[in-house]
């Protein structure tokens, strides 16, 4: 524990950490608010899903663009010229909802509203770079910041669900652009934190996918998302299989706390290993983790299952970033991190329409079965990897190859 409170002591960090925690819950927030309003008020899952879709896919491709801009722009005027756009976007959509306009014209507005969506973890990440001159205590910070991450996975769902049902439909997305506007705003202020704008001669010439080590690492962020997206729904259609899709929730839930406990607890750890081997063993560890489920055949064994399934999920996202942290430049970490949250995302969106087809052909241990496939490729792109992710002599690092995370 005391690992983290000296982290919070560090000058300015409690503060953009507070600020970037409140301006992210609507991540998870934002696709099913758009879901539930768009069905609430259309009568039309199908068309429901196809906005939220625009909207995540969107969001996806232009992430990374937003966080190059904040990289060589700096961080204050791409947050509030994003946060002026995405606003206007949510606020769009909602009155084409509200309004009962056709259906094609939500998503022109669903597609503003995605790709002016900043990603703001990966710019409290850069922050996190910017703050620290010790290295060894990026790993704690990383395990601070998928900690939060796996906050807010459950604290959103659970917030755009009791506005958009309980109180009226477009109430989800106003409340997930409420937070966005709040932590947003404060984050601009927070100019001591902010990562030093570097001379254009000391910038990357090339995008960081185009990085030493980044397509493969790419690659393996794409494997582990559609892990996850893929075992979403295996959870979703074993609980319904059994007469219990009321409890589904709750297994995914489950889900998110095996991965939290085990981040915390990897962040206290000062592991001596390089961050390669690390990242290696993580992969391998949540490949492992899933295996049981598929051979799980009551919902009482599933309860402890999907905690156990959840313990690599944390583990593989913070050696992955300490990896984008010593192969990238200081000076393009924020992109470094949002083309790999993008890959992350786009394999959470194919993952749950493969999982789908698989569990209408074959139910959910075929669907599980290929969650432990794509963590197999997840650690064999990482085998493969090897010594690309580490940084060239040539190429500066924001921390070295030795350092955890």
């Amino acid at each position: 524990m005391r690992s983290y409170r000296d982290l919070v002591k560090v000058p300015g960090a409690a503060a953009f950490v507070a600020a970037g925690f409140i301006g992210r819950i609507p991540m998870s927030m934002r696709t099913l608010g758009c879901l539930l309003m768009v069905e609430a008020l259309t009568g039309s899952y199908t068309l429901g899903g196809a906005v939220a879709g625009a909207f995540g896919l969107s969001n996806a491709f232009t992430a990374p663009f937003l966080a190059r801009l904040a990289d060589r722009r700096g961080q204050r005027p791409v947050i509030l010229w994003s946060t002026l756009i995405h606003t206007c976007g949510i606020l769009g959509l909602v009155l084409v909802a509200e309004s009962a306009m056709p259906s094609w014209t939500f998503f022109p507005v669903a597609i503003l509203a995605g790709a002016s969506a900043l990603p703001l973890g990966s710019l409290v990440r850069a922050r996190w770079n910017a703050v620290l001159d010790d290295g060894k205590r990026m790993q704690t910070a990383y395990a601070l910041e998928a900690v939060l991450d796996d906050v807010v996975y459950i604290v959103g769902p659970l917030l755009v669900v009791w506005l958009a049902v309980d109180l009226f439909p477009s109430a989800g997305l106003i409340g997930a652009i409420t937070l966005t506007v709040g932590g947003s705003l404060v984050m601009a202020t927070l100019r001591r934190s902010e990562p030093t704008i570097h001379p254009d001669a000391d910038r990357p010439r090339i995008g960081v996918i185009r990085m030493r080590g980044m397509p493969l690492l790419t690659i393996g962020y794409l494997a582990t998302g559609t892990l996850l997206g893929t075992a979403d729904v295996a959870v979703l259609n074993f609980a319904d299989k059994h007469g219990e899709s009321g409890m589904a929730g709750l297994l995914l839930a489950l889900m998110i706390v095996g991965s939290m406990v085990a981040g915390f607890a990897f962040g206290l750890v000062n592991w001596k290993i390089p961050v390669v081997r690390q990242l290696l063993a993580t992969n391998v560890l949540l490949c492992l983790t899933m295996a049981p489920l598929v051979f799980v055949d009551s919902m009482a064994a599933m309860y402890g299952f999907v905690i156990l399934s959840g313990v690599g999920i944390s583990p593989v996202l913070i050696t992955g970033s300490s990896v984008v942290g010593s192969i990238v430049p200081r000076q393009a970490l924020a992109e470094g991190f949002a083309v790999v949250g993008s890959a992350l995302t786009l394999g959470m969106s194919a993952g749950n329409a493969i999982a789908g087809t698989l569990a209408d052909m074959g139910g959910s241990r075929l669907a599980f079965t290929f969650v432990v496939g794509f963590g197999a490729l997840a650690a064999a792109t990482t085998a493969v990897g090897g010594r690309s992710f580490t940084p060239a002599p040539e190429e500066p690092a924001s921390i070295t190859a030795t350092v955890m995370e």
